[in-house]
């Protein structure tokens, strides 16, 4: 698989290649509304959970970033922690058909089981439309929606923009505590953060 590519702006400060212009996504406000096919081919909504905790992470296999939370089991944990609690997981991937590490339907599905995934559903966005609605800059990239709707965490799994799992169990895992916050009925501390990973590669036609 190609190496992802990854801008280091700042000590704290990642921001991918290929950001989409506009985000129209906005914490605080309702998630955008949407419809995929799961890896299976069946059709799923985000309007499918109203009434419900909603967490979308943007996935792409071939990312380092993705590995190091994957291969080190914290992804796949911060998923069966969330979904203990009635949160729906939702991963979607945005990678374009042509991109390199692009994973068919099967493939990434198959990817995701062999790491102990806990998914609800795996999504496939080839097109990219709504990793651009949300604004989706990176692998990872993380929302959370509480159960009215609205949009109330965006940006990163952790505080430690690294590809090296031993800065694991030092980081703070913002969805963890997003969640906690949100399902406590409290407001979330910390609702925007930048996420960090590898660009996502759009399709250039999207």
């Amino acid at each position: 698989m190609k190496p992802c590519l990854v801008t280091l702006l700042a000590a704290t400060t990642w921001l991918a290649a290929a950001a989409p212009a506009q985000a129209q996504a906005v914490v605080g406000q309702s998630a955008p509304a949407f419809r995929l096919a799961d890896t299976s081919g069946k059709p799923v909504s985000l309007a499918d959970f109203k009434g419900r905790h909603v967490v979308l992470e943007w996935v792409n296999p071939g990312c380092p970033f993705v590995q190091k939370h994957y291969n080190s089991g914290n992804l796949p944990a911060t998923q069966k922690a969330a979904r203990a609690r009635d949160v729906v997981w939702l991963a979607i991937n945005s990678t374009a058909r042509e991109a390199g590490d692009y994973l068919p339907p099967a493939a990434l599905a198959g990817w995701l089981q062999g790491k102990g995934a806990a998914t609800s559903a795996t999504l496939m966005d080839e097109d990219g439309q709504v990793g651009r609605r949300y604004g989706a800059r990176t692998t990872p990239h993380l929302y959370v929606i509480d159960p009215q709707g609205t949009l109330v965490y965006a940006g990163a799994i952790d505080s430690k923009p690294s590809a090296d799992p031993a800065d694991i169990p030092g980081a703070t895992n913002y969805v963890n505590q997003a969640l906690a916050e949100t399902l406590a009925g409290k407001p979330v501390s910390r609702a925007t953060t930048q996420a960090y990973g590898c660009s996502i590669k759009y399709a250039r036609n999207g």
